[in-house]
């Protein structure tokens, strides 16, 4: 059997990793601003996570969800704590994708509607058609089953509200900040204004924070920044490390009953003791305030570089947008100068590296950047 082949590969093997590096099996030194899609948060191969993963593992059990599991009462405690949501419920999952199919569900429990609303460029997992819509705000595509989504673009508020009076819509999805769509941060008053029409027309609002949150914009979710309060927010990447783990933050207005939601991986033992050491070392080492100063600081300095069209993020998720497409600037960065970047479309380099990132990481960054930019011809 071969692998199905869906993932263009760079001809590297990662074979360990250390903070913001990592190091192929010929020893080679890789500087990782990309951290696997957003998933490391606190940096590869941390002790104490390290530590505290091997203790779990040696002691292994697997019961999620039909014995007590007391690591997930204390995950919810201090989820509950480090993100302003102690009054939530917290229903785990295995992915940032279940997270979001779980919410949409509970959703529809609460309503009876069936209608979503999403937006232009945005990806929830199960909803990845939703970036190849591009400018018909009704074309009509499944979300989920039993679902219809609207698209409309990031900051249409007035095509939102118009579509709210007709008080058949389930729920709204949207991103913290979009990934997959650009690094595309939406605008605080249209989150305020959006969750305010929510509220009026009974409709429920889903923060998806799969990639944004956890630390990474520099407050513990992104949507923090614009002063709401949203209905559900799914969670996952960052949450574990690179370990499968994810979850919905759940408003005290849903209410709760046995076989309304449902897992198989979610909550198991493991998964619990990743997530609790991510939040023991978010909190130790300071890590969301390391992401908001790091993060302003490449922002600031990435702006200073003519050959960039546009700088777009907060804390550590940034996007730089190029006139020109980025695959020669990233097989550069990656093949001659051994840092590794991800992107969004083919004119977008992200970057997500790990929150323990520092100034000394960062412009190490710059300059190599500085040197490929040199090499390229900008358009």
């Amino acid at each position: 059997m071969k692998l199905f082949d869906v993932y263009p590969l760079f001809n590297i093997e990662i074979a360990k990793g250390i903070g913001c590096r990592t190091y192929d099996k010929q020893g080679i030194e890789y500087l990782d601003l990309y951290g696997g899609h957003a998933v490391i948060s606190i940096g590869h191969s941390h002790p104490y996570y390290v530590q505290k993963l091997t203790h779990q593992l040696e002691n292994l059990v697997f019961y999620s969800n039909s014995v007590l599991n007391n690591l997930q009462l204390e995950l919810a405690e201090k989820l509950g704590k480090a993100s302003g949501y102690e009054d939530y419920s917290l229903f785990l999952t295995n992915s940032g994708a279940e997270a979001n199919e779980n919410a949409l569900k509970l959703a529809s429990f609460h309503n009876g509607r069936s209608k979503v609303i999403a937006f232009n460029k945005s990806f929830h997992g199960r909803t990845s058609a939703a970036v190849r819509v591009t400018n018909n705000p009704k074309i009509v595509a499944p979300i989920n089953e039993g679902f219809d989504v609207e698209f409309y673009e990031l900051g249409d508020i007035k095509s939102v509200r118009k579509s709210l009076q007709n008080n058949d819509v389930c729920a709204v999805i949207i991103e913290g900040i979009q990934g997959v769509g650009g690094i595309r941060v939406p605008e605080s008053n249209f989150l305020q204004a959006l969750s305010a029409e929510c509220k009026s027309v009974g409709t429920v609002l889903i923060l998806d924070e799969v990639q944004s949150g956890y630390g990474r914009s520099g407050k513990f979710f992104a949507h923090q920044y614009a002063g709401i309060r949203p209905d559900l927010i799914s969670v996952a990447k960052g949450m574990g490390n690179g370990f499968p783990v994810g979850g919905v933050l759940i408003s005290p207005i849903f209410e709760a009953s046995y076989g309304l939601l449902g897992t198989t991986f979610g909550g198991s033992h493991l998964a619990c003791t990743a997530a609790i050491a991510v939040l023991d070392i978010l909190k130790a080492e300071h890590l969301m305030e390391n992401a908001k100063k790091i993060g302003d600081y490449l922002l600031e300095e990435l702006k200073k570089f003519p050959q960039i069209k546009e700088i777009r993020g907060l804390g550590l998720m940034i996007g730089m947008e190029f006139e020109q497409p980025i695959a020669e600037i990233r097989k550069k960065l990656l093949y001659e100068k051994k840092v590794f970047t991800g992107a969004s479309g083919s004119n977008i380099i992200r970057l997500l590296p790990p929150l323990c990132m520092s100034k000394n990481d960062a412009d190490l960054f710059l300059d190599r950047l500085k040197d490929v930019l040199k090499t390229e011809i900008i358009a």
